[in-house]
């Protein structure tokens, strides 16, 4: 082989090393966008799934606290000591079955399913209530509905402030006035019924109120 051919083949080897290393370092580049940006999609999904987790969070906590209601609700209705907690067990009922049925038809066209029966806490629940009766019975379901009413007030707020979806959103954001009303009521139920207990309701005021009458006549006919 003759000198100048010699150069040439180690020109050509130098130039095709060169071009293989560029090819490399295109590919290389190339890999590591894709990485990154694939990085970044799954970032992003991850982020939006995770709002969407919320919303499915809310959507299972606003279905078993619907069914919990209407389930309490309908016992209180029947066994409720007092007429204040009987017709407050039936409001539960009607409201809360309505709210239900529309938080199952929007689940339901997201292909979502909701639960469609209590779980062991919510049916040990009412397994405790249902062995009370008379004033017991009135008392522990005053207080079970203001400490639940505070928790869903709670809970449908934070969707409608912060939900994802925005039918579930809005479906929050409807129910809130309804269910705040429903705190307010329980909480007075709640009053009447420590009232009662104590003494001091109807009965109490109007047998003070005969015997201050017994003692000014008595006070009358002595003078």
């Amino acid at each position: 082989m003759s000198k100048n051919t010699f150069s040439g083949a180690v020109l050509v080897l130098g130039m095709c090393a060169v071009l293989a290393l560029v090819v490399t370092a295109g590919a290389s580049g190339t890999q590591n966008s894709s990485t990154t940006e694939n990085a970044n999609s799954s970032g992003g999904m991850k982020h939006g799934s995770g709002q969407m987790g919320a919303d499915s969070k809310f959507v299972m906590f606003a279905a078993m606290g619907g069914m919990a209601e209407v389930e309490m609700g309908r016992l209180a209705a029947q066994k409720g000591a007092s007429e204040d907690v009987r017709q407050f067990g039936q409001k539960m009922v009607d409201d809360h079955t309505k709210a239900n049925e529309e938080l199952m038809r929007i689940a339901s066209s997201k292909g979502m399913q909701p639960p469609a029966a209590l779980d062991a806490k919510h049916q040990a629940a009412m397994r405790k209530m249902s062995a009370l009766s008379g004033e017991k019975f009135d008392r522990e379901y005053a207080k079970m509905m203001v400490a639940d009413h505070r928790k869903t007030v709670g809970e449908f707020q934070k969707e409608a402030d912060r939900g994802a979806d925005p039918e579930f959103k809005a479906f929050a954001a409807a129910q809130l006035p309804a269910l705040q009303e429903h705190l307010r009521m329980a909480q007075r139920l709640n009053d009447k019924v420590n009232m009662r207990r104590s003494g001091m309701g109807s009965n109490g005021n109007s047998n003070g109120g005969g015997t201050g009458g017994n003692t000014n006549s008595n006070g009358n006919s002595n003078r």
